[in-house]
């Protein structure tokens, strides 16, 4: 844990060279951003799957053995005269069909003209067939193939009209989508951010001081990830985790010590002092406040989705640059700028001495009524949080694009107009079931056995393909692609929507019923079903981590087991809250009008999770902001109701600032063209302005009222541990002490015996 006067010496050091330190910035920021500045081009754009899954497994068997896969791309090709069935119409499917097979990285290409006119490959209508491509590699590679194979291949002849669509070509458009959206938000997030930094400082250079720290903060990250990325898979998607943090925490933790400097240089008329009294408290609280930031987002690791991990990756190193920025660097500044730091005013103001003020008004009304506002509290969070009953995952597919994007269309028209999902089949792989010719009466029974399960289409096997318990065709050129040494396997293609509860019954009855070999089942719907199930097994143990890291963290800060358990629980609180409307909006739908997605009756899995971490974290931030300033007024006064009031007064237009600031970092993706980012960035800024306002401004302090001098209690043992090893630290210059009886004030060993004398009880 961090020992007594280390913050004083970082403060010193400020002071001292602050040269030095600003030189040693200079240079990491201009090295890691010549070393991280390609990083994207280094990062995976897939990592959704659980790697240990049965799906995966299934997969690897599938492409080892039979080198088959679940189609990545397929082409939509709508007759623009006629039907699929005329002669030249049908002559120009199956060149189409010859021509995606030639492509360099398309290992196979069938169509409805290809495997003899099966139905289930024709729309209701006859006006339109399907062509499917297999690129096998990982997203990577299917995005290089698919950056030239779609502009070619989505093309309008004389007879035919042809759309690409399929998994791998959704992915490469959310990709590149999330890319451009990236630099549109940061477009967005930068010159908002310097508004709001203006409104706050009320000052230009002021203003600078924290999009400084956050450019490092996001610079000093991308050189991280850089390394990260050459040893282990790092998703592109944690990019926006990078510039959101960075920024939001850049600024949050300048905000707090920029705050205190100008107060502690009001109160002593000391630049110098002023900096290393600032470093003292806020840089103290910054320090711990990014330690459970970060203890949060250690969770993500215990996934087995490099999806989320990458989220850790990237978020525990912008945390704690951030971190570093603001307690090392910033003072640096501070002491170099000097008065300069107020240049360029804008009709700046003086802080409201105490007892006056909006948030004194906030802290009397709380200190007043603390259990009428906490029950009011509560039951708005709980009514918000409501509709998380009924939430359902699941996985993004091409209706996370703008409606109007082409590969979207695309989509809607696979699924209203054809009859089953031959885009997402249920694999059914038997890698030791003997000869498929020696086991044909085996294969044909499971076959129509499968066929008739409800919620399937069609099941193609080695001995045919099966519609409700009959085989309708056999070709042998086709049969035999089913077919190994000592191995085979079955298609189960399903007539229900994949990505939902029908899809996912499916495949647990596939799952449950007899076969007559060993068999392993896969595909994109037993993917998220194994996807859930590690999600959902892992989050007992990450729940776990954050609460027991955040409770040695906090302990270690306030001597005290009362406040992690109450900061635990109103997280909990708020973030039952902020998911529930998560669901309202996004899987209900009844904003999408406003915020132009498309509802699918789902929500992402792996988003929620994140957002659980991610702002848990933020909350903790929040949490240690203001209880750091009521425990230094409690050490100072002993008076529980008053150091509440004045920590919420002095802490209060911090935290809203901050968490403004925060909000409309992230609320700058809800202009992404991609739902789940809208949900991300939506989500988070909703977490952080519900818990800084009505959690952070008036649930805590009312239940800190209430709780009375227990706030402050731990166990005996737990005293004494906290005492010898905990992180107490006792500032250089404290504020004015309280008198003893005869008026003299208390000194620095009155003090220690005081605080000594309240811990004992």
């Amino acid at each position: 844990m961090v020992r007594a006067g280390v913050f004083t010496r970082l403060g010193r050091l400020a002071v001292a060279k602050p040269k030095v330190v600003l030189g040693a910035a200079a240079v990491f920021f201009v090295l890691a951003g010549l070393a991280g500045g390609s990083v994207a081009r280094h990062l995976s754009t897939g990592g959704l799957d659980d790697t240990g899954s049965q799906a995966t497994r299934a997969a690897a068997i599938l492409n080892r053995v039979f080198h088959q896969g679940s189609p990545d791309v397929a082409l939509l090709v709508r007759a623009r005269h006629g039907t699929v069935d005329d002669p030249a119409v049908a002559a120009a499917g199956t060149a189409l069909t010859s021509e995606l097979a030639a492509q360099p990285g398309v290992e196979q290409a069938t169509s409805y003209w290809s495997l003899a006119r099966v139905p289930p490959l024709r729309s209701k209508d006859g006006t339109t067939a399907l062509v499917f491509g297999r690129v096998p590699g990982n997203q990577n590679h299917q995005n290089d193939v698919l950056k030239t194979l779609s502009p070619r291949f989505g093309r309008t002849t004389q007879l035919l009209e042809v759309r690409v669509t399929g998994f791998a070509e959704v992915f490469r458009q959310v990709t590149s989508q999330v890319q451009d959206d990236l630099k549109k938000a940061e477009l967005i997030a930068v010159p908002l951010s310097m508004i709001l930094l203006l409104f706050v400082f009320r000052g230009f250079v002021a203003s600078a001081l924290p999009l400084a720290v956050g450019g490092l903060a996001v610079v000093g990250t991308m050189f991280i990830l850089r390394a990260v990325a050459a040893t282990t898979e790092v998703s592109i998607f944690a990019l926006n985790l990078t510039t959101g943090m960075g920024l939001g925490l850049g600024i949050d933790y300048s905000l707090l010590l920029v705050s205190r400097y100008r107060e502690e240089v009001a109160r002593t008329g000391t630049r110098d002092e002023a900096v290393i009294r600032t470093v003292e408290t806020a840089g103290r609280t910054v320090a711990f406040s990014a330690l459970t930031v970060a203890a949060s987002l250690t969770a993500l690791l215990v996934f087995p989705l490099v999806f989320l991990r990458s989220f850790a990756y990237a978020g525990i190193p912008v945390v704690l640059v951030a971190a570093v920025g603001a307690i090392v660097v910033l003072p640096a500044i501070l002491v170099v700028l000097g008065p300069r730091v107020d240049a360029l005013s804008v009709n700046r103001r003086p802080l409201p001495p105490v007892g006056e003020g909006f948030w004194h008004r906030v802290a009397t009304v709380v200190m007043r009524r603390p259990v009428p506002i906490a029950t009011v509290v509560i039951v708005v969070l709980v009514v918000l949080g409501t509709p998380f009953l009924h939430v359902h995952f699941g996985f993004p597919d091409d209706r996370v694009l703008p409606s109007s994007a082409a590969v979207s269309t695309a989509g809607q028209e696979l699924r209203q107009d054809f009859p089953s999902s031959d885009a997402f089949p249920i694999w059914v792989v038997a890698p030791s079931s003997g000869s498929p010719t020696s086991r044909t009466g085996d294969i044909d029974r499971y076959a129509a056995a499968l066929s008739q399960l409800q919620g399937v289409g069609r099941v193609d096997a080695f001995t045919g393909s099966y519609v409700r318990g009959n085989r309708v065709i056999r070709l042998a050129s086709y049969a035999s692609g089913f077919a190994a040494r000592d191995a085979t396997y079955l298609t189960v293609v399903p007539s229900v929507e994949p990505y939902s509860t029908q899809g996912e019954d499916v495949v647990h009855h596939v799952r449950a019923l007899a076969a007559p070999f060993p068999v392993q089942v896969g595909g994109r719907t037993a993917a998220l079903i194994d996807n859930k199930a590690a999600a959902f097994g892992r989050m007992p143990l990450a729940g776990g981590i954050i609460v027991l890291v955040s409770f040695v963290v906090l302990f270690a800060l306030f001597g005290s087991v009362i406040v992690p358990v109450k900061a635990f629980l109103l997280n909990l609180l708020s973030l039952s809250a902020t998911f529930g409307a998560m669901v309202w909006i996004f899987q209900d739908g009844h904003l999408s009008g406003i915020l132009h997605f498309t509802p699918t009756g789902t929500i992402d899995l792996s988003t929620p999770i994140l957002m659980f971490c991610v702002a848990f974290g933020l909350s903790m931030d929040y949490e240690v902001f203001l209880l750091s300033r009521v425990k230094e007024e409690y050490d100072r006064t002993g008076d529980n109701a008053a150091s509440i009031a004045l920590g919420l007064e002095r802490s209060g237009r911090i935290i809203t600032a901050a968490a403004l600031l925060l909000a409309a970092v992230f609320l700058a993706f809800a202009t992404s063209g991609v739902a789940f980012i809208k949900l991300f960035g939506v989500g988070l800024a909703l977490a952080i302005a519900m818990d800084a306002t009505i959690v952070r401004g008036a649930l805590a302090p009312a239940f800190m009222r209430v709780a009375g001098d227990l706030n402050w209690w731990a166990p005996a043992p737990l005293r004494r541990l906290h005492d010898r090893f905990g992180a107490a630290e006792l500032p250089t210059e404290p504020e004015p002490a309280p008198a003893v009886g005869d008026g003299r004030p208390l000194s620095s060993a009155d003090r220690q015996l005081v605080a000594a004398e309240r811990h004992e009880h």
